[in-house]
């Protein structure tokens, strides 16, 4: 009987530190994944290291939201006001609005409790205080820089927010979709082709430089086009810059690209006196003889272009740009 108490009494123990053994890896492994893992990146301010994956997103940099939308990533808080309405964000009740950069509400981002803020463009200039508001977030931002290749800058932040999502696979395929729409326009591309850069709004026409232009100008440098006029200071100017239609008309442009900044908006918010671009231009008696006019040798952002700035739209961009002077080749 002391026999058998002894052998049980051994049993017992053994079964004991076999199940302390399970409850100590079980610990273990729920600490791990409390602690999660992280991805060290670099953005506009320096290296960053982020929660891999974040577990709560907050996105304002309107050239990242379709990037997000398209790769199904889960947003806490955004600048929903910024968005096209055809984005399944601007329909989402659940995610925490923190209005425009005119109105911001950035007391929204407490709420929702972010350990990464995609930030950027429109919302750039309030970086510091969503670090303050949300002090355990790493804010990432990723704007192209003045000084560095633009199309270069859109590369580098698809393939950033790849590497934080675990896209990369995602992510390389918009580059390389990006890189081949640009290698088709540049192949359509006419060099004796004179260009111009415009922006409609409200109605009126402003010139867009080449380089400096808002979301037009880039488009010189990476298609290396030739520009129909150039001036000393262009501007940035989400309108452009004030031109003439006599100027315009005096430059004679084989080729004009065109932003309609209205476009992006719905009828009831656009600007008094708003007309589409292609009826501001073509059906202007004071153009009527320009060659890019004549020869329908204009080529438009696509609508929502004013709203979403990302490497969608400069790939659709340029593909439509390949598409109108193969057909007049």
């Amino acid at each position: 009987m002391v026999s058998t108490r002894l052998q049980l009494s051994a049993l017992a123990g053994v079964v004991a530190l076999t199940l302390a053994g399970c409850g100590s890896a079980d610990s273990d492994s729920a600490q791990a994944d409390d602690s999660g893992s992280t991805v060290e990146v670099e953005d506009n301010n320096g290296k960053q290291t982020v929660a891999s994956p974040p577990k709560s997103v907050v996105a304002t940099d309107n050239r990242t939201f379709q990037t997000l939308s398209d790769w199904g990533i889960e947003l806490k808080g955004g600048a929903v006001s910024l968005m096209s309405d055809d984005l399944d964000y601007a329909q989402d009740d659940s995610i925490l609005d923190l209005g425009s950069h005119r109105e911001p509400d950035l007391e929204k981002v407490v709420e929702a409790g972010p350990d990464l803020i995609v930030n950027g463009q429109r919302f750039a200039q309030f970086h510091d205080d969503l670090a303050k508001l949300a002090p355990e977030a790493t804010v990432l931002e990723l704007d192209p820089r003045d000084e560095e290749d633009f199309d270069a800058e859109l590369r580098r932040q698809t393939e950033v927010l790849g590497e934080v999502f675990g896209k990369q696979d995602e992510g390389k395929k918009l580059v390389d979709d990006f890189d081949a729409s640009i290698e088709r326009a540049k192949a359509a591309y006419d060099d004796n082709d004179k260009a111009m850069g415009l922006i409609t709004s409200a109605g009126d026409i402003g010139y867009a430089a080449p380089s400096v232009g808002r979301t037009v100008g880039p488009v010189f440098d990476i298609l290396d086009l030739d520009p129909a006029l150039e001036v000393e200071e262009g501007s940035e100017d989400h309108q452009g810059d004030d031109i003439s239609v006599e100027a315009i008309a005096k430059s004679n442009p084989d080729l004009m690209i065109v932003l309609d900044r209205d476009a992006s908006f719905a009828p009831e918010d656009r600007d008094e006196g708003s007309a589409p671009a292609a009826e501001v231009l073509e059906d202007s008696e004071a153009l009527k003889d320009v060659p890019a006019i004549k020869a329908d040798k204009i080529v438009y952002f696509p609508e929502d272009t004013y709203l979403n700035e990302g490497i969608q739209t400069y790939t659709e961009f340029f593909n439509d740009f390949a598409d109108k002077l193969e057909a007049q080749k």
